[in-house]
C-alpha cells in the first residue's frame, strides 16, 4: 500500500444475495477490482494454522475473528499489489465479504475510504438460502451444503453483519433488488459505481 487509503465500494448483503456473482463480473471491467474475502480463505492451506481456524468456523456458520480476518486481507491486498493484480491509483476496489461486523468496519476505517456501499436487497431469505444450496453443490462449497449451517449464517449477519450499514452515511448507501437475473442485478449495481469510478480515477480504456 502507498500509504493513502485505498479507494472502495463494499459489496454488501445477506449470504445468497450474489455479492461474490456480481463482483466477479465487475471485476472484468477496466477500472473496478474486486476481492471476495470469503474466497481468499477458501484459498488458504486447510493444512495452515489459519486455515484450520477458517473451516473451524465457517463449518458452523460463524465469523471468523477480527483480527485475523483483517491480517489475511492485508497480506492479500499486499500480495495483489505487488503481483501487480492490483493497482491503487487506477481502480476502484470492491470489497466484498468485509466488513463482516461493526467493529471490522471501524478497524478498516484506517486502511479504506468507503465511497459507495451498494446493498443488495431481499426482505425474504427462502430465495436466497435456495441459492445457497444450490451453489453449494456446484461449487463444492460444503459449508453451504448443511441446512441448519446455512440458517446459521443468516442469523449471524442479521445479528453482526446488517448493523454494519449504521456504520455509513446513509448517502452512501445504494440499494439494489438481489432477486434479479444476475444482467439485471449488473445494470443496476453499474448505476451506481460508474459516476462513483469515473469521479476518482482517470478512464481506463
Amino acid at each position: 500500500m502507498t500509504g493513502s487509503k485505498y479507494k472502495a465500494a463494499l459489496l454488501f448483503g445477506s449470504p445468497g444475495a450474489g455479492k461474490g456473482t456480481q463482483g466477479e463480473m465487475l471485476g472484468k471491467i477496466p477500472g473496478f477490482h474486486h476481492v471476495s474475502t470469503g474466497d481468499v480463505f477458501r484459498t488458504l492451506n486447510p493444512n495452515s494454522e489459519i486455515g484450520k481456524t477458517f473451516f473451524e468456523y465457517s463449518s458452523k456458520g460463524e465469523l471468523v475473528p477480527d483480527e485475523i480476518t483483517i491480517n489475511v486481507w492485508q497480506e492479500n491486498m499486499r500480495a495483489r499489489e505487488a503481483l501487480g493484480l492490483y493497482r491503487q491509483e487506477s481502480q476502484l476496489l470492491l470489497l466484498d465479504g468485509i466488513p463482516r461486523n461493526p467493529v471490522q468496519a471501524r478497524l478498516m476505517d484506517k486502511h479504506i475510504e468507503v465511497l459507495v456501499v451498494i446493498h443488495l436487497t431481499c426482505q425474504n431469505p427462502e430465495p436466497m438460502l435456495e441459492r445457497l444450496s444450490k451453489r453449494a453443490l456446484k461449487q463444492n462449497r460444503p459449508d453451504d451444503a448443511k441446512p441448519e449451517v446455512v440458517r446459521r449464517r443468516w442469523d449471524v449477519y442479521l445479528e453482526e453483519t446488517r448493523p454494519v450499514l449504521e456504520q455509513y452515511d446513509t448517502s452512501l448507501i445504494k440499494e439494489i433488488d438481489a432477486l434479479g437475473t444476475p444482467p439485471e442485478v449488473l445494470a443496476g449495481v453499474l448505476g451506481c459505481l460508474a459516476p462513483v469510478q469515473a469521479a476518482n480515477f482517470e478512464p481506463q480504456f
